[in-house]
């Protein structure tokens, strides 16, 4: 905004100026030569004349008047007063201590006259003049844009405050209805969006879990009067009812995620890998722990645990089995997980971390599972500053990449240092 102003206005101003300097032309010692001959002329033609020059005040020397000689007005004030046609011999001088030049002219057989004039101007080029003409009223521009910019930017300056600071459950910090009109009414407003955003958060949390709760006791109703149906129809209507109950459980469990605050401490990655890896093999699911290396990483153990658990078991189910790995990188810390399963469809890899979303919209498959172990695990990770990213092996599979900003520690806790290499 504030450039655009900047140009805006010297764009005006060096158009407006060189029209003029066009028009008008060029003020230089030209000028000045010019218009002095003329004064010089008129006053030869009333000296020149015995009756007017006896009635004019006006003292003649016998020598120039002394005082330094100004040899570049000389030279264009004799060839002006030639060209006016007056042959009559002149001399400018500076007397010392004098503010005025003065221009000796002699009159042949009578003596010297002396006219005061301004000193002797700078021979400064109409385009040099012009370009500190734009450089003056450049740096006034761009003084007053940059007070406009700032005063009609502080508004969005307001807005990318606040959209910066926005928590993973859509909490905005309040901030202060203070300042000028325009500032305190975006404070304003969005303060208002806030608590607005705020309400409607609590209200959907409430909502979830509170169906969820619901649910669980039709669900324990429907479970006893399924045991006395006969066999054939007794597996079907237990299965659909125990995922019914995950799903409950599961969008219970999301709620919890989002507004439990995170705990946050120093952590060794590859410790929670390896406890999860040893836990869900017992499990008996086909697990293969590759690389293992040492990494710290700033986060909440149980949660992390639960998003390891999560997306190692729908690597080991849906992939009949699967390998692990960690990488420690400068400035991140990654957890490798790769299936031999059949991967997921590139149209929907993007929507899989969508709650309750299936890649089999009809539920015909054999594993159980609400469909928010993904939703939950991405929930968690954002929180702690990482991501998940999903791809499909080309030699067939998934790969699924957890990655979290390395923590490195510090020179004062350097006891713990050779726990990460050994």
């Amino acid at each position: 905004m504030a450039v655009l102003l900047v140009i805006s206005i010297v764009a005006v101003v060096g158009l407006a100026t060189s029209t003029s300097i066009l028009v008008l032309g060029p003020r230089g010692p030209d000028r000045f030569a010019e218009a002095t001959a003329m004064q010089i002329t008129t006053l030869l033609r009333l000296l020149e004349s015995h009756e007017l020059s006896r009635s004019l005040p006006m003292v003649l020397h016998t020598a120039p008047t002394n005082g330094a000689a100004r040899e570049f007005s000389t030279r264009m004030l004799q060839r002006a007063l030639r060209e006016a046609g007056a042959q009559n011999r002149l001399i400018v001088t500076k007397p010392d201590g004098g503010d005025l030049a003065v221009v000796s002219v002699e009159l042949p057989g009578r003596g010297w006259f002396a006219v005061p004039v301004l000193d002797e101007p700078r021979s400064i080029g109409p385009w040099f003049a012009l370009a500190s003409w734009i450089g003056l009223i450049s740096a006034g521009a761009v003084a007053i844009a940059l007070a406009v910019a700032h005063r009609v930017a502080r508004p969005l300056a307001l807005l990318e405050k606040v959209a910066s600071t926005i928590s993973q459950n859509g909490q905005m910090i309040v901030l202060p209805e203070i300042g000028p009109t325009e500032v305190k009414a975006t404070a304003c407003a969005l303060n208002r969006l806030t608590a607005s955003l705020k309400v409607a958060m609590e209200s959907r949390m409430r909502l979830v879990a509170a169906a969820g709760h619901d649910l669980r006791t039709p669900i324990t109703r429907m479970r006893l009067r399924a045991e006395f149906l006969p066999d054939h129809e007794q597996f079907a209507w237990l299965r659909d009812l125990d995922e019914l109950r995950r799903i409950a459980d599961s969008s219970i469990q999301l709620v919890h995620e989002e507004v439990e605050g995170k705990r946050d401490e120093s952590v060794r990655l590859d410790n929670l890998v390896g406890t999860v890896v040893e836990e869900l093999t017992a499990a008996s699911l086909s697990i293969e722990l590759l690389d293992s290396s040492p990494v710290l990483i700033r986060a909440a153990p149980l949660a992390i645990t639960r998003v390891l658990r999560n997306l190692i078991t729908n690597a080991a189910t849906h992939g009949k089995s699967c390998a692990v790995s960690i990488e420690a990188q400068p400035q991140r810390a990654i957890v490798v997980i790769e299936d031999c399963g059949p991967g997921i469809p590139a149209a929907v890899i993007d929507q899989v971390f969508e709650p309750f979303f299936r890649i089999d919209p009809a539920r015909q498959q054999p594993i159980p599972g609400a469909g928010l172990g993904l939703a939950i695990a991405k929930e968690i990770v954002g929180r702690h500053d990482g991501e998940i990213i999903l791809t499909n092996r080309i030699a067939g599979g998934l790969r699924q990449e957890i990655r979290f900003p390395r923590y490195i520690e510090r020179q004062t806790d350097a006891r713990r240092i050779p726990a990460l290499t050994a």
